[in-house]
């Protein structure tokens, strides 16, 4: 009995990125490592796997070696192979390279789900002896809604059959790879999983007992999550903390942009971007909490392409940055200075912007706004400033 892995990695991640430029989250380090070579770790070392190969983007071919470098394999890795423009052409390509092994049974695997533990894989084996496929699922706990078109509530759905699909999805290797065959045939490319498609195949799919912590990283935020599960409190990891501070004058306008937020007003700021100085702070902090330059150096002024720019791309990148160290943001907060506009309204909606931006939750966003009394440039409403923190967690260097 030969059992091949094949874990899907050939996928963007975007709503896993803050920016176009971002690392696809299977290349994002936790802990100093890929979450790909996480995840293919634990299949490389589960006993019962005699083979794994991984799919990936055309383009991620220096991605995937570096991911790898320190992995030897085991002899179990194969070379990779390339996906295609959706999962479901990804996986059918991926089995399609493993024919001519003729493996039994085959484990299909997302590469964003680094969590997976050796007892779910072992439980989804075991159910491939009586049953052509079997996946990994949870129970639902939550009470379901269905949402009418208005937003209100149309019903309650009955939880008790429902459970959660994950990965690893098993199958008797020969009758998923026809099945792919005849979906690709029929042109059918919407299955959202591989267990849909041998449903529609008409196999009997097992479901066997998941994980609650066997997650797929999806957004910024399940980023974050996981570097913390990673190491929560360990002394491989360092706290720091950056600071920035920023002004801009006043000139002819009817609004200003503030915390990603635009907020009419008598005069907007001055400036190459939108001038907005509480990112710029911000960006600045979070930079200098990495000891990576400042705003600057990364965006100078003298450069075109960023005549206009959203300042939210700005503090966007220094984010990536951080997360490409294997950092963590744990908050941030921004002190505005400024006569006018009234900050208060605005509050929730500053702390949302960059909220989604940075990948963090809210309540890890301190937003506040103080008057000058009058005095010096900003009393006058010269101008407005900024200042702002970040605290950060990072793999601790020597």
């Amino acid at each position: 009995m030969t059992i091949a892995a094949l874990i899907v990695a050939a996928g963007r991640g975007s709503r896993a990125q803050t920016r176009p430029d971002d690392l696809a989250k299977q290349y994002i380090l936790l802990n100093r490592t890929p979450v790909l070579l996480h995840t293919l770790k634990v299949f490389l070392d589960h006993e019962a796997i005699d083979i794994v190969r991984v799919v990936i983007h055309p383009a991620d071919e220096c991605l995937y070696a570096d991911a790898i470098k320190e992995c030897d394999g085991g002899g179990k890795l194969l070379p990779p192979v390339h996906g295609g423009g959706s999962r479901q052409e990804s996986v059918h390509l991926g089995l399609q390279s493993l024919a001519n092994l003729t493996p039994d049974q085959v484990l299909i695997h997302d590469a964003a789900r680094p969590f997976v533990d050796a007892g779910t894989i072992a439980r989804v084996i075991a159910a491939l002896e009586t049953s052509p496929a079997a996946i990994a699922a949870t129970q639902v706990a939550d009470t379901l809604k269905r949402a009418a078109p208005s937003g209100h509530i149309a019903e309650t759905i009955d939880r008790q059959r429902l459970w959660r699909a994950q990965t690893p999805q098993g199958f008797a290797f020969s009758s998923i790879l026809e099945a792919h065959k005849r979906a690709a045939s029929a042109g059918l490319a919407t299955f959202t999983d591989d267990a849909g498609i041998a449903e529609w195949a008409g196999l009997n799919v097992m479901l066997v007992q998941g994980s609650e912590a066997n997650v797929k990283i999806t957004t910024a935020e399940d980023l974050q999550m996981a570097a913390t599960r990673l190491n929560p409190t360990s002394g491989d990891f360092e706290t720091r903390t950056g600071t920035g501070y920023d002004v801009h004058r006043f000139t002819a306008g009817d609004h200003v942009w503030l915390c990603g937020v635009k907020i009419p007003h008598s005069h907007k700021l001055e400036g190459h971007s939108d001038a907005d100085v509480a990112l710029h702070a911000l960006t600045d902090a979070l930079l200098g909490a990495i000891g990576d330059g400042d705003i600057g150096q990364h965006f100078p002024p003298s450069d075109a392409q960023w005549k206009g720019a959203a300042s939210r791309l700005f503090l966007a990148d220094a984010a990536r940055r951080i997360r490409e160290r294997g950092g963590v943001i744990i908050n941030v907060d921004i002190t505005l200075l400024a006569e006018a506009p009234r900050i208060g309204p605005h509050r929730q909606a500053m702390q949302h912007v960059i909220g989604e931006v940075l990948g963090i939750c809210t309540t890890r966003v301190g937003i506040k706004a103080t008057t000058n009394e009058g005095l010096g440039f900003i009393g006058r409403r010269e101008g407005l400033a900024a200042m702002a923190s970040a605290t950060v967690r990072l793999p601790a260097s020597p």
